[in-house]
């Protein structure tokens, strides 16, 4: 059995939530609402916490790192790029929206697509060595659909996803009340709130473990190589073997 008295101080790690709600601050999101339960957590051992709404930056759409180069006049995403590159943990949240994520958390996929050709130090794509997780609330039908979709993306981007790195609330599917609305049962959830103590401690876990190690094991996954003619064992099939 684990040692219950492990070290728990998680200081030196940064983590950001890329919060995907449609409304501006300072309106009260919801989303946000259940971050703050994960993001507590993090804070109070030693994690350097940011929380970023999407809809508050003008971050253009579209596929390339910098927008700007492409005809947007304006472009906030190289800056929060910075941020994102910087972090250990990254974790995308939002809203249900016709039963999918919304525009705002999608525009953040795209935006994040638009790096995965860079590269680290060593040679593998830029994503490696950092974890994902997903937050999702809403008062209908889709919270696993939409984490399924966030957490494919992050791990086709090089993103490692801890056990259980997902967690959502979803009130009586129609209209009716939202997360932090009084009544509504969410912030008291049980199942909500041990999925997200639980996927909380797991990033934090992993994020450490990684950082421990010094990153992802590098051979067999080095872009650089593979383009200067390295196949990490890789044998061309051959046709007679059919």
């Amino acid at each position: 059995m684990a040692d219950v008295t492990q070290d728990r101080d998680f200081s030196g790690l940064r983590a950001m939530f890329l919060n995907g709600t449609l409304k501006k601050s300072p309106e009260t999101s919801n989303t946000e609402g259940l971050i703050e339960v994960s993001a507590s957590i993090m804070r109070k051992h030693g994690v350097d916490v940011e929380v970023l709404r999407v809809i508050d930056h003008d971050i253009a759409t579209g596929t390339y790192p910098d927008m700007r180069e492409h005809g947007w006049q304006t472009d906030a995403w190289p800056q929060i790029w910075d941020r994102v590159k910087a972090s250990d943990i990254l974790v995308i949240a939002g809203p249900i929206w016709l039963g999918d994520n919304s525009s705002m958390t999608k525009r953040a996929i795209e935006r994040l697509y638009a790096q995965s050709g860079q590269l680290n130090e060593q040679g593998q794509y830029i994503f490696y060595g950092r974890v994902g997780g997903a937050l999702i609330t809403g008062n209908e039908d889709g919270v696993k659909h939409c984490t399924m979709n966030i957490l494919y993306s992050l791990q086709h981007l090089g993103y490692t996803i801890p056990p259980q790195a997902d967690a959502g609330w979803i009130g009586e599917v129609g209209p009716g009340p939202s997360y932090l609305d009084e009544g509504s049962g969410g912030p008291e959830n049980e199942f909500t709130n041990r999925n997200t103590t639980f996927m909380t401690w797991n990033l934090m876990h992993v994020a450490r473990m990684i950082r421990t190690a010094g990153g992802i094991p590098a051979y067999g996954n080095q872009r650089s190589a593979w383009d200067d003619g390295e196949r990490f064992d890789f044998v061309k099939p051959n046709p007679e073997y059919r």
